[in-house]
């Protein structure tokens, strides 16, 4: 049996003072939820401050992004040993970093490989765009995001990381893929691609994730399907109550 796992990606929301406002007001909802993985992924600038806040709690935290070098002359970059500081997870891949920064499955690989190798857990984002879907080529794309992005890791790191589906044309646009077409995507092509990559048994232990316009009166849909094992939740993880009802869904 996976154990539930819902995370909230802040993006670029929240000053650090409204940030700490947020979490004291999520953290009794959060804290009464036991049988679920929750993790907050507020922007960097908060990370210190919520890491403070947390560090008594079973909450984890993780960070946005990071880059694959561990120092060196990068200008605006966050290495993996400054996320490691604060956080225990960190989002790769997610489709505005590819849309809008020119992330590619080449440096998605990258990142994975250097966030395993400094003891982070990557929450990697696999998705088609609206363009993809409506032409069928979801299944291709979503298996070329997989092989490339988790390729050359070992059985025991796999069996490490969590996997989120997030159709591009469901984020932030309160469409929503049906809780059936999500399970089908995640069971027959996510899930099986990280069978042939790393064994049945392996991705059987793999947590993958919905994304995309998932709210608290849609979430426990999408957590009742057998291959959904939680939320990477955007929007509504802004909204204290909502996103304790969300994790409360899926417990």
């Amino acid at each position: 049996m996976r154990r539930p796992f819902v995370a909230g990606n802040w993006k670029m929301n929240k000053t650090v003072e409204e940030a700490t406002l947020l979490v004291a007001s999520m953290l009794p909802g959060l804290e009464a939820v036991k049988t679920v993985d929750r993790v907050l992924c507020p922007p960097f600038t908060s990370l210190m401050r919520l890491a403070g806040m947390l560090a008594s709690t079973e909450i984890g935290l993780g960070a946005q992004n990071l880059y694959w070098e561990e120092s060196g002359a990068f200008t605006g970059e966050i290495s993996p040993l400054m996320v490691k500081e604060f956080c225990k997870f960190v989002i790769i891949g997610h489709s505005e970093r590819r849309r809008y920064f020119g992330e590619t499955d080449e440096t998605v690989h990258l990142k994975v490989k250097a966030a395993i190798a400094n003891g982070l857990i990557p929450i990697v984002c696999v998705g088609e765009t609206l363009e993809e879907n409506e032409s069928g080529k979801t299944e291709k794309v979503v298996e070329r995001q997989v092989k490339k992005g988790l390729g050359g890791i070992t059985k025991e790191e796999a069996a490490q990381i969590v996997v989120a589906y997030e159709p591009v044309w469901a984020i932030g646009t309160g469409r929503a893929a049906s809780a059936q077409q999500a399970n089908d995507i995640i069971g027959g092509v996510v899930r099986y691609n990280l069978s042939v990559a790393f064994g049945r048994d392996i991705a059987e232990r793999i947590r993958i994730l919905y994304g995309g316009s998932v709210t608290a009166s849609n979430a426990r849909e999408f957590f009742k399907q057998t291959d959904i094992d939680g939320g990477l939740i955007g929007g509504a993880s802004l909204k204290a109550e909502e996103f304790s009802q969300i994790v409360e869904a899926a417990a």
